[in-house]
């Protein structure tokens, strides 16, 4: 009989956060995958856990996929971790995941902490409806893509930064997502010094220009306003250049009735003030 893979989800910061249920999981199971085994070994001394431990991470997970699942077949128990928090998110795990899926291998979660939930209830954003978007891409292409896609998405964004990108990401954020959207930046979750600055993404920016970003992030960023539709359907800009949709919105010959339209397009559009301003005087 095949044995279980027990999804495990261990501390983002605070050790007392670890659940009874994952503890007694932890030293019973045959094998725990880790996706790095000084750092779990770190979590097991502390509450005094002996285990076999094997690596299991994005370099390896292909090999050490098989050799797990393997194991799982010859009816070993095995808890798979991640660094900090909930396995199979922005993680390896969602490969062994379905990779158990594929071969009939019970799979259970150990639920925990997790870093995306725990920034979105402190943002002060909406939550009702939330899309975890994970790290953006190194590929300036493929990050301009994943922004482009997701700039008019009226879903409250969550996202994972690393502090040495998390200034490039914020200008890329102002690009698509114009300076007045709100975000909240979380860092040091649950630890003695967290911290959650809630800002607009064009005062981030600004914040970060004179500030050096420390320690791994969480970025919460309010959705687009919702698009009105003049029939219920497809929204009613849609159809128009961006010159034709500013002059939907001006009312008179004005400066301020400009301005107001301009202002008013990037915010249907997610889009820069300035960009809107440069296509409707071109």
């Amino acid at each position: 009989m095949a044995g279980t893979l027990y999804l495990c989800a261990t501390p983002i910061g605070n050790l007392g956060d670890i659940s009874e249920r994952c503890l007694e999981i932890l030293r019973t199971v045959d094998l725990i995958a880790a996706e790095d085994t000084r750092r779990t070994l770190q979590l097991l001394n502390h509450f005094n856990i002996s285990r076999p431990l094997t690596s299991y991470h994005e370099h390896n997970k292909r090999e050490k996929g098989e050799y797990i699942i393997k194991l799982l077949l010859e009816g070993k128990n095995i808890a798979q971790v991640s660094d900090a928090g909930t396995p199979a998110i922005s993680d390896p795990g969602e490969d062994l995941v379905r990779l158990c899926a594929e071969n009939n291998i019970a799979v259970t979660s150990v639920p925990g902490p997790v870093a995306a939930v725990t920034a979105l209830i402190l943002s002060g954003l909406p939550t009702s409806r939330y899309a975890f978007e994970g790290f953006l891409s190194v590929n300036k292409r493929h990050r301009n893509e994943h922004l482009e896609s997701i700039k008019n998405d009226t879903h409250t964004l969550i996202f994972y930064e690393a502090p040495h990108k998390l200034k490039n990401t914020l200008a890329d954020m102002l690009k698509y997502f114009g300076s007045e959207r709100r975000i909240a930046i979380a860092r040091e979750l649950t630890k003695l010094h967290e911290e959650i600055l809630r800002f607009t993404v064009g005062e981030a920016v600004e914040y970060y220009g004179e500030t050096n970003p420390r320690g791994e992030y969480v970025l919460v960023v309010e959705g687009a306003p919702e698009a009105e539709s003049t029939d219920g359907g497809d929204i009613w800009w849609s159809g128009l250049t961006i010159k034709e949709h500013v002059k939907a919105y001006i009312k008179d010959d004005s400066k301020e009735s400009v301005k107001a339209a301009i202002k008013k397009t990037a915010e249907d559009r997610g889009l820069p003030r300035r960009e809107v301003y440069g296509e409707y005087h071109k």
